[in-house]
C-alpha cells in the first residue's frame, strides 16, 4: 500500500499543472501539444516562422523579434547567447523596443554568475526543454544584479530556451524577459516551436553584420530631416505620438504627421518597420 500510494502521488505530480507548483525559483517544462492551439495562433505561428526565414540582417532580426514574434511570446527584452570556445562563455546580443539600453543586459546576462548558469544547468536536467525563472520578490536570485535590472523595466520571469550540437552540448541560449502576466501555459510551448528558428536567423545576423556595414550608404542620413530623425528615435524607444508631442512640445497631430512622412520616406508600412529600415541605414543605432 506504501510503495501503491508513492506511485499515486508521482502520478498525480506529473498531472499538476507547472505553474501551479511550490514556488521553486527555476519550473521545468514538458512539451506541449499543438491541439492546445487556437485557429488563430496556428496563423500567427506560422507566419513567424516564414518571417524567421526571411531573416538575414540585424534589422531584420529586430523588426521581427520586436514586431510579429510579440503576438506569440510578449517579452520586454530578448536576450541571445551563442556559446563561444569556452564551457560557459558566450557571444551576447539582446533585442527591446522598450527605452532600455540592449547593451547593458548583454554584459549582464554574460557577467552573471548566478542565475545564468543555473537556467542553463535546469535547461540541460530538463531534456533541453523551456524553463521559467521567477526574477521577482521571494525569488532566492531577486538580490542578483541581472534580477534587479530586469525588475527595473517591469520584467519578474525569464523564459529560456536553447539548442545543443551533435554531441548534447549547448551550442545557444535565448531568454525572454516578461512581465507576469505576458506568460501562461502556452508561451513554453511555443518558444519550443520558434527558438529552432531564432537560432539560425541570429546566426545569419553575425555572420552577415560586416558585410551589412559596409554595404550602409553614407547619403542615408540625410533621408530624414533632424525633426523626423529626433521623432523617429523616440518611437524606438517606444513612445506614443501624444507622449512625443509632451517630449517636443508640439501637437500630436504634428507627431502624426511627421511619421506619415517618415513612412514614406523609408518606404516601410509601420512604425516597427521604420524603426528597422532606419537601423539598416544607420539613421538609428541600437
Amino acid at each position: 500500500m506504501q510503495a501503491g500510494g508513492r506511485q499515486l502521488a508521482e502520478h498525480d505530480r506529473r498531472l499538476e499543472p507547472p505553474f501551479s507548483r511550490s514556488p521553486t525559483p527555476v519550473s521545468r517544462i514538458t512539451s506541449g501539444d499543438a491541439s492546445a492551439l487556437d485557429p488563430l495562433e496556428i496563423e500567427s505561428l506560422m507566419l513567424n516562422l516564414d518571417a524567421a526565414l526571411r531573416v538575414h540582417a540585424r534589422h531584420h532580426f529586430f523588426a521581427w523579434t520586436q514586431g510579429l514574434l510579440q503576438n506569440l511570446i510578449r517579452h520586454e527584452l530578448l536576450v541571445c547567447a551563442l556559446r563561444n570556445a569556452e564551457p560557459m562563455s558566450f557571444h551576447v546580443d539582446s533585442f527591446a523596443t522598450s527605452p532600455v539600453e540592449p547593451a547593458f543586459f548583454s554584459d549582464m546576462f554574460r557577467r552573471d554568475t548566478s542565475v545564468v548558469p543555473h537556467l542553463i544547468k535546469t535547461w540541460e536536467d530538463n531534456d533541453f526543454r523551456p524553463v521559467i525563472c521567477q526574477m521577482g520578490s521571494g525569488s532566492p536570485y531577486a538580490g542578483s544584479a541581472l534580477a534587479r535590472e530586469l525588475n527595473q523595466i517591469g520584467t519578474s520571469i525569464l523564459l529560456a530556451h536553447g539548442t545543443f550540437d551533435v554531441f548534447g552540448r549547448l551550442a545557444s541560449f535565448f531568454a525572454f524577459a516578461c512581465q507576469s502576466e505576458a506568460i501562461g501555459s502556452k508561451q513554453p510551448y511555443l518558444a519550443e516551436l520558434v527558438v529552432p528558428f531564432l537560432h539560425p536567423a541570429w546566426v545569419r545576423t553575425q555572420v552577415n553584420r560586416p558585410a551589412e556595414s559596409a554595404s550602409a550608404s553614407a547619403p542615408a542620413a540625410g533621408l530624414l530631416t533632424s525633426r523626423e530623425q529626433e521623432i523617429l528615435k523616440w518611437i524606438h524607444m517606444g513612445k506614443s505620438n501624444i507622449e512625443i508631442g509632451t517630449i517636443l512640445a508640439i501637437s500630436p497631430l504634428t507627431v502624426k504627421n511627421h511619421v506619415q512622412k517618415i513612412l514614406r520616406k523609408l518606404n516601410v508600412q509601420n512604425r516597427t518597420q521604420a524603426v528597422g529600415k532606419a537601423l539598416a541605414l544607420r539613421i538609428l543605432s541600437i
